[in-house]
């Protein structure tokens, strides 16, 4: 048998000793799917920030937790700060974690570091030809404006540190794992990757655990509860209450499918909206303008098996983004058989297959979501075959079952390659 993999991780975030969102959540999967096959995981990331969290978060002797302080201002994390961390906490975090996995690879207790981001920084820059292969997953490229038409010129500027701080990660990397075939030509324009440095792997989810999160029953026990009714269509929507999400143009959207006197007026409906953030007074004033309320529903931020209830009690998943990575919550609305609405931001394009599972609209376009929309209820019956094939998409392309074999083939060509320090 061949001596087990030894993997340092480094993220900024994971799941669930920072939240959950798409980030940790890739994370955290990419950590217990690689401990689940033998591999001695070292995970490198800040200390938790959630209130609760078990002593043993991975429960197996395979993972290993070292702690590195994410050092940021004070106030950080409130609405306008996120691009002042990004570009200063962020880097220096990369730096200091950075240094500790290459710490540990001169110590021979490496075989891969594989960062997310720029949190690799401090291992790139200290990186020599001896030293084992770093593999770096740039995630959506948000500080190059990679999925939007562009960042406002403040915005370009006050992300300009954390650009340098991804490049000089990139750049030294034996390998930039591309997380879906639409950002390839993004990475390639912005990474500016040598020949053969780029492999594609997408992120996925674990179907396994997805569907014991929530049945049939779940649904009917959230709609009955929100006193939903058989024949009310739900249109469901869940992220961040952020601006690079759409949830506003959605909201406008839907005004115009109503004033346009469409399907929506012909059947009762409601749209359910899950997720808190800074952005939610913007949202429910855009709400108001469109005379929408008794239509719309916010629960705020909601724990794991009331967001898969909602997937199962929803008829529609729409996803407004205006910038967007993979799109876990896509994923996940996909596993739980639903069609999708979504715009042509980032990754959605690789998991939407427009007249399949669903409809892709132009980012920021109202009349395209209102256009997708009006069609999705006029054809009602159809709503569940195209949720047979969400299903199948990510069963064939977007499940850890089969990701998690293309990271260990990966891992094991570097480690043939560049044989660890003894």
């Amino acid at each position: 048998m061949s001596t087990p993999l030894r993997v340092a991780v480094i993220a900024r975030s994971v799941k669930p000793l920072h939240g959950r969102g798409g980030l940790e959540q890739s994370v955290h999967d990419l950590v217990r799917h690689l401990a689940r096959r033998n591999v001695q995981v070292t995970l490198i990331t800040p200390l938790p920030t959630a209130r609760t969290v078990a002593p043993d978060p991975f429960g197996t002797p395979n993972v290993t937790i070292e702690y590195v302080s994410y050092l940021t201002f004070p106030f950080a994390n409130r609405p306008g700060t996120t691009i002042v961390d990004r570009s200063s906490a962020y880097p220096l975090f990369g730096w200091r974690a950075g240094r500790r996995a290459l710490a540990l690879a001169r110590h021979g207790s490496l075989d891969i570091v594989h960062a997310f981001g720029a949190s690799g920084l401090g291992y790139a820059l200290g990186h020599g030809k001896h030293d084992p292969p770093l593999v770096v997953n740039p995630q959506g490229l948000e500080e190059f404006g990679a999925s939007a038409a562009g960042l406002h010129p403040l915005k370009h500027a006050g992300y300009a540190p954390l650009r340098a701080a991804v490049l000089a990660t990139t750049s030294r990397a034996a390998v930039i794992v591309v997380t879906d075939r639409s950002l390839e030509p993004v990475v390639q324009r912005h990474l500016r990757p040598a020949p053969g440095q780029t492999m594609t792997i997408p992120n996925g989810i674990d179907l396994s655990q997805v569907s014991g999160l929530a049945t049939g029953a779940d649904a009917q026990r959230i709609r009955r509860q929100n006193q939903i009714g058989d024949d009310e269509a739900v249109l469901f929507s869940a992220g961040r209450l952020e601006h690079n999400k759409g949830f506003d143009v959605l909201a406008r959207a839907l005004g115009k499918a109503i004033r346009s006197r469409g399907a929506l007026t012909r059947r009762p409906w409601r749209w359910v909206l899950a997720g808190s953030g800074p952005y939610g007074a913007e949202i429910k004033s855009v709400v108001k303008a469109e005379g929408l309320e008794k239509h719309v529903q916010f629960t705020g931020r909601i724990e794991d098996r009331e967001l898969h209830a909602w997937y199962e009690a929803a008829n529609l998943f729409i996803h407004p983004s205006r910038y967007e990575g993979s799109s876990l919550v896509t994923l996940e609305a996909m596993a739980h058989w639903r069609a999708i609405i979504a715009t042509r931001a980032g990754g959605l394009a690789d998991k939407v297959r427009p007249g399949v599972n669903g409809w892709l609209v132009d980012v920021d376009s109202v009349e395209d979501l209102a256009r997708a929309i009006d069609e999705a209820v006029s054809n009602w019956s159809s709503l569940p075959v195209m949720g047979q094939a969400s299903h199948r998409i990510v069963e064939a392309e977007f499940s850890w079952t089969t990701l998690i074999e293309h990271y260990l083939t990966l891992y094991e060509h570097l480690r043939a390659r560049h044989p660890a320090r003894t």
